[in-house]
């Protein structure tokens, strides 16, 4: 059984507001495990061992073994919407010292307004004649972005934003620019002028806790989609190599279409997966007869039925949260989801002894898609599109059930390491 429980979700949502957090938070439990981290750049072991890579907000993880074993893998996505500061982002506007902010992804803009925000992200900075990468992490309320009063809006039923002009932060008051940058480079421990550039965003500081009369609902920001990583990270680290080979591949850049150096669009799960067969003395041959016997469970959260909109949600497929992990099915291909995979995490579920439910979208409304599609057209293996039920996806902070977190890592284990 795995170790997941809707505190530890908490705990690890709160230590990795950005994608590279994310990855240093999986990399510290790993390396905790006994998994070796692996650079791309080193020629890699022929033992068995459990290790790991990371690309930049990129981490796969697996455990290799002597029998030329196909593959399960359980894959998510490390990024979530929020505001991202921009590359020359002081501004001063009528008295006030603003930094210049833009969304980040399907960022649901009014859910960042009149919030404490702090700044999370890496810095790249000059040590001689090479660069090296600083996490950041600012948890002070430095940022906020101002709501308009009602009383100056047209017709006091609320604003359209504009995300170039009304997402904009305010930290400060008085005469002239100040340098943001610097300011968090001097809060990281690093020469401004040192600084090369900057990946830098906001992240919600309330912190994540349980709630509810009886505390059976979470709350917290970037469930979508470390809701996944977090269940899919322990499901990985209680799943042993049996019949098959367990992958852990969680990507960056989920949320703006995957197309990066270390997206899931990118070469990074193909090459890991090659790498582990040549290490061990494979062939290409071998590879392509291991991919043909494998499997994906694509990970990322589902949209619980709405109570306030019931009428949103497709008639017949009520989502509850509390009610086990969510099948994803759309026919244009949105979800990777077909009969065969479908039927294998519905015999996942049924060994972990947790219940199933099944979501389609509504036909008349536009349909979100996953690292699913991608990551079946990449490698070619057959691919089903799971998640965890959730209300306000893509708001600053996104609500869940707290026995899902459990039941959510039990069917992924389970799908990793079938009976």
């Amino acid at each position: 059984m795995t170790g997941a429980t809707a505190a530890g979700l908490c705990g690890f949502i709160d230590a990795s507001p950005s994608p590279f957090h994310v990855c240093a938070t999986v990399a510290a439990r790993l390396t905790a495990a006994g998994f070796t981290e692996l650079a791309e750049t080193d020629a890699w072991p022929g033992s068995p061992g459990n290790y790991f890579t990371v690309r930049a907000g990129s981490l796969v993880a697996w455990r290799s073994t002597d029998e030329p074993l196909p593959f399960r893998i359980v894959g998510g996505h490390t990024d979530s919407p929020n505001l991202r500061v921009k590359q020359h982002p002081d501004r001063f506007v009528s008295g006030w010292q603003v930094v210049a902010l833009e969304p980040y992804g399907g960022a649901w803009l009014n859910s960042w307004l009149d919030r404490d925000l702090g700044i999370s992200g890496r810095l790249s900075a000059r040590r001689g004649n090479t660069v090296e990468d600083v996490l950041v992490r600012i948890d002070d309320p430095i940022l906020r972005v101002p709501q308009l009063a009602i009383h100056l809006s047209d017709d006091r039923k609320g604003v359209s934003l504009d995300p170039q002009r009304h997402v904009n932060a305010v930290w400060g008051v008085g005469t002239g620019t100040r340098d943001f940058v610097a300011f968090v480079a001097e809060r990281a421990g690093v020469d401004g002028a040192d600084v090369l550039a900057a990946d830098l965003m906001t992240h919600d500081l309330t912190p994540s806790r349980l709630i509810g009369a009886d505390g059976e609902l979470v709350s917290a920001p970037r469930l979508d989609n470390q809701g996944t990583c977090y269940a899919g990270l322990e499901a990985f680290l209680a799943a042993p190599a049996a019949d098959y080979v367990p992958v852990l591949a969680l990507f960056d850049h989920e949320e703006v279409g995957s197309t990066s150096d270390h997206g899931a669009q990118s070469d990074l799960l193909p090459t890991v997966l090659e790498r582990i067969v040549l290490a061990a003395g494979g062939t290409r041959e071998d590879l392509l007869r291991r991919l043909a016997g494998s499997m994906v469970a694509s990970g990322d959260m589902a949209h619980a039925t709405h109570p306030n909109y019931p009428e949103r949600h497709e008639p017949g497929h009520l989502i509850e949260v509390n009610a086990g992990p969510v099948l994803k099915v759309q026919p244009n291909l949105r979800y990777a989801t077909d009969g065969r995979t479908a039927a294998a995490f519905a015999l996942a579920c049924a060994q972990a002894g947790v219940p199933l439910q099944r979501y389609e979208h509504r036909a008349d409304l536009p349909c979100g898609s996953t690292i699913g599609p991608m990551t079946a057209a990449r490698t070619g293996i057959p691919t089903v599109d799971v998640g965890a039920a959730q209300l306000a996806m893509h708001s600053a902070r996104e609500v869940m059930g707290a026995l899902d977190v459990p039941a959510y890592a039990a069917a992924l284990q389970a799908f990793l390491s079938p009976a």
